[in-house]
């Protein structure tokens, strides 16, 4: 899947309809600088989850609850390299609670230095939104594992609401 797919169209004639994480990033800190830490995280899950409910609904997953194999494959295409490059999906996993993914190069993360308390907004909210609207329930989703601080994922526990 290109992500000529996921929008139909290009949305830049010149420059394609991708731009760099040096200006996602500057977006993420000028926020925090302008509304403050939290109420920034809030505001980039808001915006994350709103995307992946978009993404799934275009993608014509909503409300379909596939296999977590299947679901795994469409969110890592759809966000991954062959998408819109937000991040790669290894793994879904059902736990008692809900479910783990397990994210890699996630854009959140990228080019923040080991040991950074930065956390995923966008990326985690994103998720969230796609997995609440694939598998139709109510999820809050919570970062357990960090590649700035030790971890081998960015991994993402939701749990049922």
């Amino acid at each position: 899947m290109t992500n000529a797919t996921l929008t139909e169209t290009q949305l830049r004639s010149e420059l394609g309809d991708f731009n760099s994480i040096i200006c996602f990033r500057a977006l993420i800190t000028g926020l925090e600088e302008a509304l403050g830490e939290k109420a920034a995280l809030i505001s980039a899950i808001a915006a994350g989850r709103i995307r992946g409910k978009n993404l799934v609904a275009e993608l014509g997953l909503a409300g379909q609850k596939p296999a977590l194999e299947e679901a795994t494959a469409a969110m890592s295409q759809a966000l991954g390299k062959e998408g819109t490059r937000l991040c790669i999906i290894d793994k879904i996993e059902a736990t008692d609670s809900g479910y783990r993914v397990y994210c890699r190069e996630t854009v959140c993360s990228a080019g923040e230095p080991q040991g950074s308390s930065r956390t995923l907004s966008f990326t985690l909210g994103a998720v969230q939104g796609a997995l609440e609207t694939m598998m139709g329930q109510r999820l809050r989703g919570t970062q357990v594992e960090s590649v700035l601080r030790g971890g081998q994922y960015d991994v993402i526990e939701l749990n049922l609401r």
